[in-house]
């Protein structure tokens, strides 16, 4: 697998109240803590927020069973790769893997799968009787006192389990004093990249990662709907969010998320903190998403409000032949790199760009999306993982015209056999973003 070159995570919805003024759901408070804003009461929401009921029933988490294949396929490709064990903090891959959620601070807790036996944790002494709570695949935990060294601790369980001597795997994720620490008291051990082994499991969707993401996208359409039945003369972008974030609880949504532009703000692929108060005329994009049982989706529409022009309706139709182009290329065994060409060409075509210049698409075509609203693979230049079943990711070649208009058509896709589907339908036309 070729590695691309995105190696930050920051939530969607942090992103989205960072770039929107915290004015919509969220605000800062000092130390950088993201707070949620106290929802409206249902009695105060538009009526067609109100009429939304949650569509979350029947939705099935992600059992113990799954997670046992997914450790035994994990050391499977660490037999591959050669690699005694991998190293994972707190965060989504610690969850997909064991189901165990924990915050991530200067005290390490740490999981050690190794290629052969079972896992194995590192916990602060303090923290054992909750960490063992929620522990479910391997029962040692070796724990800290807080004058002594974890990475000794994780030193010692790779040297017991046969790796201390060999390659060992990093998460990506994994911060860079846990590294070091680890590479001063693991003398012998080379430390390398654990991605071939996390993101050759985490990249190909199962079943029944592909069942909740769907039921994801189909409660963030509705939810879309009922936002843009609340367009109105004057309102601003934040209103709009506030609406979107609503919607997505109503239907069950957690962590929801949205991005909003009115008019020459929509050029802005994530938003502009400019006062925006929406009139006749304007393009209007809304970028969301939310997540349920920890998987996430991720739509944007643009419309107009009112009447458009033709050269909104030009620029709209452009939009969408390049995502069409993207979504003919993207077959099995294709690199990721040709659907974003594909995409790019029908813009610079039409004498936008060339590459990533503006007027024109300043960004990747595409990003996979799972646990995280970003991961791998990335449909960018230069990434040539080959496309494969399973795969999920977003198709989304914004046309970006700072002082016009922006237009951003975003449907995520998962790859069969026999080519790509979308989860949710594409728009129909400028005035029909639901089809």
């Amino acid at each position: 697998m070729t590695e691309d070159r995105d190696h930050t995570h920051v939530t969607r919805r942090e992103f989205a109240a960072s770039l929107t003024g915290l004015a919509g759901a969220a605000a800062l408070v000092p130390g950088g803590t993201l707070l949620s804003r106290e929802p409206p009461p249902s009695c105060e929401l538009p009526a067609p927020i109100q009429r939304l009921r949650s569509m979350t029933a029947g939705a099935v988490p992600i059992g113990d069973d799954e997670r046992r294949g997914r450790l035994a396929k994990a050391q499977r490709l660490m037999a591959e790769q050669g690699l005694g064990a991998v190293v994972i903090e707190p965060g989504t891959s610690m969850v997909y893997y064991t189901g165990v959620r924990w915050s991530q601070s200067e005290r390490t807790f740490a999981l050690v799968i190794p290629a052969r036996g079972e896992p194995g944790w590192i916990c602060p002494a303090f923290e054992e009787a909750r960490a063992r709570e929620l522990i479910r695949f391997g029962t040692e935990v070796r724990t800290w006192q807080e004058d002594e060294s974890p990475f000794r601790l994780i030193a010692g369980l790779l040297r017991d389990r046969g790796a201390l001597t060999g390659r060992v795997g990093l998460e990506e994720q994994v911060r860079f004093f846990v590294a070091d620490g680890l590479r001063k008291e693991a003398v012998g051990a080379e430390l390398v990249s654990a991605t071939p082994v996390t993101a050759g499991c985490r990249m190909y969707k199962s079943p029944a990662e592909l069942a909740l993401m769907q039921r994801a996208s189909d409660m963030t359409i509705a939810a879309f709907k009922a936002a843009f039945a609340t367009l109105r003369e004057g309102m601003t972008q934040y209103d709009l969010q506030d609406n979107m974030l609503a919607a997505l609880r109503q239907v069950g949504g957690d962590d929801p998320w949205a991005l909003v532009g009115f008019g020459e703000s929509s050029a802005f692929p994530h938003g502009s903190v400019q006062p925006q108060k929406l009139k006749a005329g304007d393009i209007v994009l809304l970028d969301s998403g939310c997540a349920l049982h920890g998987y996430q989706s991720d739509i944007t529409r643009t419309t107009v409000f009112g009447r458009p022009t033709a050269r909104q309706t030009e620029i709209w139709n452009l939009e969408r032949r390049a995502q069409d182009a993207a979504f003919a290329v993207a077959r099995v065994g294709v690199p990721c790199e040709a659907v974003d060409a594909a995409a790019r060409k029908v813009i610079t075509d039409a004498g936008f760009g060339p590459g990533y210049r503006v007027p024109g698409l300043p960004h990747r075509t595409g990003h996979g999306i799972g646990m995280d609203g970003h991961e791998r693979p990335y449909i960018v230049r230069g990434n040539v993982t080959p496309i494969a079943p399973g795969m999920c990711f977003s198709d989304e070649p914004t046309i970006a015209i700072y002082g016009e208009f922006g237009i951003r058509l975003e449907d995520c896709v998962y790859m069969t056999e026999d080519g790509p589907r979308f989860f949710s339908a594409q728009s129909a036309g400028i005035d029909r973003p639901f089809g």
